[in-house]
């Protein structure tokens, strides 16, 4: 196995964003090298192993290994040091498809009033762009993952062309909330999701398996193997079971190559004309600061000392109470439909908006129903014919509702090395400091009001608010873009202020969180990076 991995562009890592700027780069000619820490997923051995694992989280179907470790859900401490007062507990993968293998699938758009937060409310910051200017990246990113939605229900009324194809069918629980909250605050819409409709693309259509999180096991859900194998088809070359460990500078402040530790303990360099992290929230930034230097003191592409700081994540309030008649959940794609119309206001300048994401999936997120719904009638003495029923009655009026309240960048919020603990390649394991601000709180506490008045209005009964502040999984801001190279760290391309051809993609890059689940957005920027890249390689 060679030491040397040359190519014309180096990717660190095959998630949505590496694996579709590697497509489309190979697709252009340029000669790709991906290097993904992880291995290949096969999709049935993930799915048993899901299958039998006692404790469901997102990650029981791809575990860790000693090479490529990751946080798991349950167990975030065992990855991460905790500085912060508040633990943060947002998560991801090492695989090659990156962490769209246990996504959800939903594919918002940003609005209009995302990108300009400090003009319009005079909080947080404003994008480097406007709507305006990524909305045909929207348009190729909804066609490129396969965006199932319906345009005219589009939340805050922005005109715009069909989705690709038509909208995921809502559940029975979905059209019964629908007609109870007709005439309400709370307008219930299908929600754009990157999941077949019909057959497209080659691959199915959703059949509900109810196991989006943590594996389809048909691919109707779009992952980013789709464009992985696009890439490879082109000419790219994969390289799974390398993790890159340390990105290095030349005098000239370009990036001169990126070293490398496969799972076997053999070392190599790869080097190219342009390098591209897409390496997640938390390794990216990880990698630039273990890069320090005599040339690079703060880390690679650090001199604004912005690399791991403005950590943002969706903090997620969740509620769940017993409808007054059967909504049947536990079944379907595990969200289908939301309430996307509280997502902008005036009250921004005081408090985080959200959108509120409609359950299918019952009470399992927040208690592990029905398996715990079971256990505790169990416990009251239920047995045989008797518990059956009991269970079937009550599990069939499981109604939860999750929040996801937008986060402005702190600059105190942030990943860090850990002064002690490394992984097996030797690089310090990240260290967080986080802390959930008043305008988050504020949020929160309007989100637990509107889930209140929802389920009032719904009649259900044992409404309970969950005490804990759950993550997203959305990790944000960490080597922010913008125009100022002493305030942000990649220019509007995503290219490094500090190297002129080195490239971060994902979400790090986003300025604010606004309240859009990130990964069409991500999907979006990645597209837009694949020209300045290639105007890189062309001198």
């Amino acid at each position: 196995m060679a030491d040397v991995i040359e190519a014309d562009v180096i990717i660190v890592g095959s998630g949505v964003a590496g694996a579709l700027l590697a497509a489309r780069l190979a697709q252009a000619g340029a000669r790709v090298a991906i290097l993904e820490a992880g291995d290949e997923v096969d999709r049935a051995t993930a799915l048993d192993r899901f299958l039998r694992a006692p404790i469901k989280v997102p990650e029981s179907a791809y575990p860790p290994v000693p090479e490529a470790p990751h946080p798991v859900a349950h167990r975030p401490g065992d990855w991460y040091g905790q500085d912060g007062p508040d633990a943060f507990s947002s998560t991801y993968l090492k695989a090659v498809g990156g962490t769209t293998w246990h996504w959800l699938g939903t594919a918002l758009r940003f609005l209009p009033q995302d990108f300009r937060m400090r003009a319009a409310y005079g909080v947080g910051l404003d994008w480097p762009f406007a709507l305006d200017e990524l909305a045909p990246f929207y348009a190729e990113a909804e066609s490129e993952l396969g965006v199932s939605g319906d345009a005219a229900q589009e939340a805050g009324g922005v005109a715009r062309a069909a989705y690709p194809m038509p909208a995921i069918p809502q559940t029975y629980q979905d059209r019964l909330l629908a007609a109870k909250l007709e005439g309400s605050p709370y307008r219930v819409s299908p929600t754009p999701q990157a999941r077949n409709a019909v057959e497209r693309g080659g691959r199915p259509a959703c059949c509900g398996s109810a196991s989006c999180i943590p594996v389809c096991p048909i691919q109707a859900k779009y992952d980013a193997t789709v464009h992985v194998r696009q890439a490879v088809a082109a000419g790219a070359r994969l390289f799974p079971r390398t993790t890159a460990v340390r990105v290095e500078t030349g005098p000239d402040r370009r990036v001169s190559g990126i070293r490398f530790r496969r799972w076997d303990g053999s070392e190599g360099r790869a080097t190219g004309q342009a390098y591209v992290l897409a390496a997640h929230g938390i390794e990216t930034p990880r990698l630039l600061l273990h890069s320090a230097g005599d040339a690079n003191p703060r880390g690679v592409a650090n001199s604004s000392d912005q690399v791991g700081r403005n950590l943002m994540d969706h903090p997620t309030q969740m509620s769940w109470a017993l409808a007054n008649e059967p909504v049947y959940p536990y079944r379907g794609p595990l969200s289908t439909s939301g309430i996307e119309n509280l997502r902008d206001g005036e009250f921004r300048g005081r408090r985080g908006a959200f959108r509120i994401e409609i359950g299918n999936d019952g009470w399992s997120w927040p208690n592990g129903a029905p398996v715990s719904t079971a256990r505790e009638f169990a416990a009251q003495g239920l047995r045989g014919a008797a518990l059956a029923t009991a269970l079937r009655e009550h599990a069939a009026r499981h109604v939860r509702l999750a929040s996801l309240v937008e986060q402005l960048p702190d600059a105190g919020n942030r990943v860090s090395l850990d002064p002690v603990r490394r992984d097996a390649n030797g690089v310090p394991l990240p260290r967080i400091t986080f802390r959930l601000d008043d305008y988050v709180r504020a949020g929160l506490e309007a989100a637990r009001a509107a889930h209140a008045d929802i389920f009032a209005r719904l009649g259900t009964t044992g409404l309970r608010h969950a005490e804990r502040v759950f993550g997203a999984g959305h990790i944000m801001g960490t080597w922010r873009m913008g125009t100022d190279p002493r305030t942000s760290v990649v220019d509007p391309q995503l290219r490094s202020h500090d190297h002129r051809n080195l490239f971060l993609v994902g979400s790090g890059a986003f300025p604010t969180s606004a309240t859009a689940n990130p990964t069409l957005t991500i999907a979006a920027l990645a597209l837009r990076a694949a020209r300045p890249v290639l105007e890189t390689l062309r001198g």
